[in-house]
C-alpha cells in the first residue's frame, strides 16, 4: 500500500490552492474547477470544494472544521522558510522551535484554520530517521 494524498475540503478552492502554492512553491494542478492538487514527490495535497464531499455521502466532510489533523511538510532550512513566509501568513501558532524528538518546527494555520507544521530534522537521530523518507 502507498500513501497517496490528504484532501482538504473547503468552500474556497482557489484561495486555499493559492495559499498552498505559496507555502510549497509548487503550482497546483486543476483537473476541475472544484478540485486542485499540489503534487509532491512524497504525496499529494488535494483540495476539494465542499460540493465534492457530497459525492462521498451526506455530511462526510465539513469545510473549515478540522481541529485534529496536522499537515506536516519537511523543509531544508526552517529559518529561511520562516523568513519567507512570515510577511504573509495570517496566523502563526509557533515560531521555529526545537522539539524534544530532534526536529526544528514551526506551526501556522491555513486560511481555513487547518494546522500546518513545517519542520527540519536537526538532531543526529532525527536526521537519521528521515534520511530515506
Amino acid at each position: 500500500m502507498n500513501f497517496a494524498s490528504v484532501r482538504i475540503i473547503t468552500d474556497d478552492v482557489d484561495g486555499l490552492a493559492e495559499f498552498y502554492e505559496k507555502v510549497t512553491g509548487i503550482a497546483a494542478e486543476r483537473p476541475a474547477p472544484v478540485f486542485a492538487e499540489i503534487v509532491m514527490p512524497s504525496g499529494t495535497l488535494a483540495i476539494g470544494h465542499s460540493q465534492t464531499a457530497q459525492l462521498f455521502g451526506a455530511d462526510s466532510a465539513v469545510a473549515a472544521s478540522n481541529r485534529t489533523v496536522i499537515i506536516e511538510l519537511r523543509v531544508e532550512d526552517i529559518e529561511a522558510e520562516y523568513a519567507r513566509l512570515k510577511p504573509w501568513v495570517g496566523q502563526w501558532v509557533q515560531e521555529p522551535t526545537t522539539m524534544p524528538w530532534g526536529n526544528r518546527s514551526m506551526l501556522l494555520r491555513d486560511p481555513d484554520g487547518n494546522l500546518i507544521n513545517l519542520f527540519e530534522p536537526v538532531s543526529e537521530a532525527a536526521i537519521e530517521r528521515f534520511k530515506d523518507r
